[in-house]
């Protein structure tokens, strides 16, 4: 069955995207803008503003990156046994330089930038609006797998997620899927998937005692 990670957060330890704005652009507007997902705007509507505010050219930018976000531990392991699929809302320009630094080659599907100096424009890839949630999300980045595992960690992640065979989850996701009653597998890094992947064991599933909506 086909293994499918989300980025930011999970292959990193340190958000990416938050790192840049709040070193290179304004964090005021992120904050702001963060409030607003999945109410008055969609996610890529949120990305796109908040990237404008970056205006540093994309090698201090990706240099910044490098220097200061890790990979989360056992990442390198597990490209190597399961060939995952890296599907994420953030951008190849600042992701594919983070594998250079490790060695890593891994699939990836991912967005473009245009680091203008009056601000980076998000070119997104084409997504279908979902008729889940609502609006462009990942899982038409994964429609045509039958079948697969699920790891994130945040908001991107929620309605792809819920679409998985078997999900690994941490941080906002694990808490939004506990209040949706979808049952999940809590991990701290890649070691903890890797070992539940290679023995066939499951960890217990967290569930909510809610109502599963």
């Amino acid at each position: 069955m086909e293994l499918v990670l989300d980025w930011d957060g999970t292959v990193t330890e340190a958000d990416t995207l938050h790192a840049a704005i709040e070193e290179f652009g304004d964090i005021g507007v992120f904050i702001e803008m963060e409030s607003e997902i999945g109410r008055r705007l969609t996610l890529q509507e949120v990305i796109a503003v908040e990237m404008e505010t970056i205006t540093a050219p994309l090698e201090d930018v990706v240099a910044f990156l490098i220097e200061t976000v890790p990979l989360r531990p056992g990442f390198a392991e597990i490209v190597e046994r399961h060939d995952p699929l890296v599907v994420s809302m953030g951008f190849h320009e600042l992701i594919a330089p983070l594998l250079e630094r490790e060695g890593i080659k891994v699939r990836l599907v991912a967005n473009r930038l245009d680091p203008r100096p009056e601000g980076w424009k998000a070119i997104f890839r084409a997504q279908a609006t979902c008729d889940v949630c609502g609006e462009p999300c990942k899982r038409s980045d994964v429609a045509d797998l039958d079948g697969f595992v699920y790891v994130g960690d945040g908001f991107s992640d929620r309605c792809v997620a819920q679409a998985a065979s078997r999900v690994f989850a941490r941080n906002g996701l694990a808490t939004y899927l506990e209040a949706q009653g979808v049952a999940f597998e809590r991990y701290d890094d890649f070691y903890d998937v890797a070992s539940a992947l290679d023995s066939g064991a499951v960890v217990p599933p967290t569930r909510s005692r809610g109502r599963k909506t």
